[in-house]
């Protein structure tokens, strides 16, 4: 049984929008930004942009302020996996999934977006298309990665994707222009795919081209390379957390490996650095299992830790915030039948409260070192504080109750005190 979110305010915190203070490292309205992503396949019983639209009050009351949506462009259809196949599987850049709508119903998406002051990302897949893609029977073939028979390759098990050449700079500046294709409609920033598969100097060339016309766009790498962070990518994927809470909530790690982790991290990575920190992803749902199937009666303080721990930049991925607790199909229709409003929704919205409300939880060099408090064995205790705010998180990483200095943690409990 879950518990209880419990915030024990002494000092409101007063927090203004980092927009106000002068331009950091990042774009001003990502340090106490929570992201979500949105399976649009899934997310309504229709699966459309117009569907998904209707929720973007509900997603702004949830306190969400980027919409994270997975690729929303055509699918290929040879080699196509299951019946819908992958949204990884790309055949044209710049058109829409008839699945999801179309262009103008994408455009409406974002207009709509932006009137509750959400921001809109896209996911975009720059290490392969589809091997029936557009660019297969319109470009040089020498744009994709071919075997001694001049077959387009696969990795590892995506059959149904053929691999760009990195190589060819005609290539490059073609995924670019494509790329600005959807800047010019107003989105706001790109979850890039397998940022690792790509060579680094491809994203260090194309990033600050890009931020020369867009400067306030919001750059997500899926990735754990620090060599992301080089003077491209905003925030990179903290992976090797979330594995390691995965091994904390089964028991098999704990307070002490999650110290070593964090000042390793610290030490890796630049101050300004985001870490993109979550208990479940697209991946994660549909090939690991739920939040719950990995994490149990954890999952609720794995959360906590996401949107508390130093560096971070929280996710939240679609279903979450209603406890849904099923696989979602990856290549099939799977959707959610109806969303409901539950202890769930109030649990999220506690936390992008917490988030907004105190800005030593701020991202990147604008948030709070941590500090650790003393604490009984397996409470992983720790202040962050700046600038006259200060969170106190008191996290009970075991199954048992534990009680200290007036503090009582149920199992896999918290308290967070804040002034």
């Amino acid at each position: 049984m879950f518990k209880k979110l419990m915030f024990f305010s002494l000092i409101a915190a007063l927090f203004t929008s980092c927009c106000d203070t002068p331009q950091g490292a990042h774009p001003c309205w990502t340090y106490d930004a929570v992201v979500y992503e949105m399976n649009v396949r899934q997310y309504t019983p229709e699966g459309t942009f117009a569907a998904a639209a209707e929720h973007l009050p509900r997603l702004k009351e949830l306190g969400v302020d980027i919409v994270w949506m997975m690729p929303i462009y055509p699918i290929g259809v040879k080699e196509r996996k299951g019946t819908l196949g992958s949204y990884y599987a790309i055949s044209d850049y710049c058109a829409t999934n008839p699945e999801f709508g179309t262009l103008e119903d994408f455009d409406a998406f974002v207009a709509k977006a932006h009137e509750q002051g959400l921001k809109v990302i896209i996911d975009w897949v720059a290490n392969h298309t589809s091997p029936d893609a557009l660019w297969i029977n319109t470009k040089p073939a020498d744009w994709y990665v071919r075997d001694e028979q001049g077959n387009t390759i696969v990795q590892y098990d995506w059959t149904d994707i053929a691999k760009l050449n990195y190589d060819n700079h005609d290539m490059r500046a073609e995924m670019e222009k494509a790329m600005r294709f959807w800047m010019e409609r107003g989105i706001d920033g790109f979850r890039c795919d397998m940022a690792c598969e790509m060579p680094f100097d491809f994203w260090k060339s194309v990033i600050p081209s890009l931020r020369k016309d867009y400067p306030q766009m919001y750059w997500l790498a899926e990735g754990e390379h620090t060599e992301l962070h080089n003077g491209s990518f905003d925030a990179s994927y903290a992976w090797e957390l979330h594995h390691l809470l995965n091994a904390i909530a089964r028991g098999e790690k704990g307070v002490a490996e999650l110290k070593e982790y964090i000042a390793k991290d610290a030490e890796a990575y630049p101050a300004e650095a985001f870490r993109l920190m979550f208990t479940s992803n697209h991946d994660e749902n549909s090939w690991a299992g739920t939040e719950f199937e990995r994490m149990g009666e954890a999952a609720k303080v794995m959360a906590v830790l996401t949107f508390t721990l130093p560096n971070g930049q929280p996710l939240i991925y679609t279903g979450q915030e209603m406890g849904w607790n099923k696989r979602f199909e990856f290549f099939e229709k799977d959707h959610i039948p109806a969303w409901e409003q539950n202890e769930y929704a109030t649990f999220y919205k506690s936390l992008t409260e917490l988030r907004h409300n105190n800005k030593a939880l701020a991202a990147g060099e604008r948030g709070g070192k941590i500090e650790y408090i003393d604490a009984p064995e397996g409470v992983f205790a720790f202040t962050r504080a700046v600038e006259g705010n200060s969170v106190a998180v008191y996290a009970n990483l075991t199954n048992q109750p534990i009680s200290f200095n007036d503090i009582n943690l149920d199992a896999w409990g918290w308290s967070i005190i804040t002034k």
